[in-house]
């Protein structure tokens, strides 16, 4: 090593030199460099070792580090943000895990993860921000879910333009307990037809659920049909499936399925395919990968596949709906005409091709069922008979909804 030194490193060879002479006391001349006894000493012993190399300035990096990412699971991490450039360090960590190409022992920590996201670009570093105040939900009746197929929701997601200039709005259809997303197909319009066709496909692959749970619009509900029924919700009623509505404008009631079609805009709508026929396919692609691949946070990081189970309720099980003795039974006309006492009556055209149950509740007067819910009544007047509201209408909270008497069936 050359003795043309500088600096702190000239100063420790001073120092050496100095504190080895026979004569030299160790106090006085660690007093003299303004150093400790104790890294007097230190200096010394490295002399004594490794020579003039052992006083050049050594890295105080530590030999192991808790944080250090080993190399391979770098190189897989980048390989699943290539592939799912919309996950997040939680769902990353979850599927490296869950594929097993990582010992348990080697699966770095989630703020691990995190930080190599920042580190990459993948993610921003984001404030504590304002804290949020607890949202208070409307009161109502919304039914939770405690198994699958115990309530499905379903909504359109709002449309885009393909490459073709051809209109893709999907409906969603999604199981509120797994988050299993159960359709997820393109319409071209909103037709009672072509979405009733979507959930035979869906009833016959899956089976029925107990309860379907969707907003206020066309062709879920209606504000002029009996109880809100339209066309497709009454189909759903006479295979045993309760309609269930969000108060309008509280989407928030339907979160998750929001939070679903979010996730669709980012990763499909913001790119969209060059023909209808594509996007189709990109979107039974995503329904997949989100079923199946991507871990969920409010599942223990589990998919909807490995939670999710078919309805043992098929749809070709579905029996006619059988109502008690003493009700008149009517087939309503596909113009919503009711053919009473010798007289048509105009009730609605949402239960055309249907049957409802009407029951006697005076003389002149009748309240009319639908399935186990109440759609109305009817009373004749100067040899006329018109659609009137229900005679003893439920109390509030379930208006024109409430359950069957005893006796029926």
């Amino acid at each position: 090593m050359s003795w043309m030194v500088r600096g702190l490193q000239h100063a420790r060879v001073e120092f050496v030199m100095i504190a080895r002479e026979a004569d030299a006391n160790m106090s006085e001349t660690c007093r003299r460099f303004g150093i400790s006894r104790k890294t007097g000493y230190k200096w010394l012993d490295r002399y004594e070792t490794s020579g003039l190399d052992g006083l050049v300035e050594r890295s105080r990096r530590p030999k192991s580090s808790p944080l250090q990412l080993n190399g391979d699971v770098v190189i897989d991490l980048v390989k699943l943000h290539d592939d799912h450039e919309d996950w997040g360090p939680k769902k990353l960590r979850a599927r490296l895990k869950r594929d097993g190409s990582c010992p348990d022992d080697r699966v770095p920590s989630l703020a691990t993860v995190a930080r190599l996201a920042r580190r990459m670009g993948w993610t921003e570093a984001k404030g504590r921000g304002r804290p949020q105040l607890p949202r208070a939900l409307p009161t109502g009746s919304l039914s939770a879910a405690e198994r699958p197929n115990r309530v499905w929701t379903a909504d359109f997601k709002g449309w885009w333009w393909t490459g073709d200039g051809r209109r893709c709005e999907p409906l969603t259809i999604r199981d509120l307990f797994s988050r299993y997303i159960l359709c997820l197909r393109p319409m071209v319009w909103r037709s009672t037809e072509a979405v009733r066709a979507a959930f035979v496909e869906a009833f016959e692959r899956y089976g029925l659920p107990d309860i379907i749970r969707s907003d206020n619009g066309s062709p879920f509900a209606s504000i002029t049909g009996p109880a809100g029924l339209t066309r497709l919700s009454a189909w759903w009623l006479s295979l045993g499936v309760r309609p269930e509505r969000t108060q309008p404008g509280h989407p928030e009631q339907n979160g998750g399925h929001e939070r679903m079609h979010g996730d669709i805009a980012r990763v499909i709508e913001a790119n969209p395919a060059v023909t209808l026929a594509l996007e189709t396919i990109r979107l039974e692609r995503w329904r997949v990968e989100f079923n199946t691949e991507r871990p969920h946070e409010a599942l223990d990081m589990r998919t909807p596949g490995d939670i999710y189970r078919c309805s043992s309720r098929r749809l070709s099980d579905v029996k006619p709906y059988v109502y008690p003795p003493d009700f008149e039974r009517r087939l309503v006309h596909q113009s919503g005409c009711i053919h009473l006492r010798g007289r048509h009556v105009n009730f609605s055209e949402a239960l055309g091709g249907m049957e409802v149950g009407i029951e006697p509740v005076g003389e002149n007067r009748w309240r009319v069922w639908f399935c186990d819910l109440v759609v109305g009544g009817l009373e004749s007047k100067n040899g006329k008979i018109r659609r009137c509201p229900a005679p003893e209408n439920p109390p509030p909270g379930n208006t024109d909804c409430y359950p069957c008497p005893d006796n029926k069936v």
